[in-house]
């Protein structure tokens, strides 16, 4: 069998490739992480319009959901990952979030927290953010957190992790499409 490489010494250049599967662009992909429980589903569903869940509970399969989403001008697939603590897999669902992350080669990774519970869950971006990849970080449920009287300097987190940091409550589609934005900027970034 040719490879691709191939395709250009063919009899005198002719093709064995559709001029349309060449022009053909496979979508940039954005891939969600974070714990149970902080919203990557309900982010998700905003994202691309549909109603997945992931579910990851003891004796269930592990499973990705994949969607398609427009952001701006581009159409992006939307990876929703089992929960995730820590680059230090524990768990078969955290196995497979953590391959998805190097094999999938994203050009984006939303991490979503729980706002209420910053200190806990900012180990995993820092393990993010050191494994160079291009993460964003959302502040989700902050309803709650400003219920609770919590006040967080978004802009000050964001000068210190030196990534986006986007507060939303997606439940209520708050903060979403200054999400948007802000991946539509960050993947385009030249």
């Amino acid at each position: 069998m040719k490879s691709f490489n191939d395709v250009e010494t063919l009899n005198n250049n002719e093709s064995i490739i559709d001029e349309k599967v060449l022009e053909r662009k496979e979508a940039e992909k954005i891939v969600l992480v974070g714990t149970p429980n902080v919203g990557k589903s309900v982010l998700f569903n905003r994202l691309t319009k549909s109603y997945v869940t992931v579910s990851n509970y003891p004796g269930t399969t592990v499973e990705v959901s994949r969607g398609k989403g427009i952001i701006g001008n581009k159409e992006y697939e939307i990876i929703d990952t089992p929960g995730m603590y820590s680059f230090m897999c524990i768990t078969e669902e955290e196995k497979v979030t953590k391959r998805l992350l190097f094999k999938e080669k994203p050009d984006a990774v939303i991490h979503v927290i729980d706002a209420k519970n910053l200190e806990r869950m900012l180990p995993l971006t820092f393990q993010l953010i050191e494994s160079e990849l291009p993460v964003l970080l959302v502040l989700n449920i902050m309803d709650e957190a400003r219920r609770l009287g919590l006040k967080i300097d978004v802009r000050k987190l964001e000068e210190k992790l030196g990534i986006p940091v986007i507060s939303t409550t997606a439940a209520l589609n708050e903060g979403i499409d200054t999400l948007k934005e802000r991946i539509d900027k960050y993947v385009n970034r030249v």
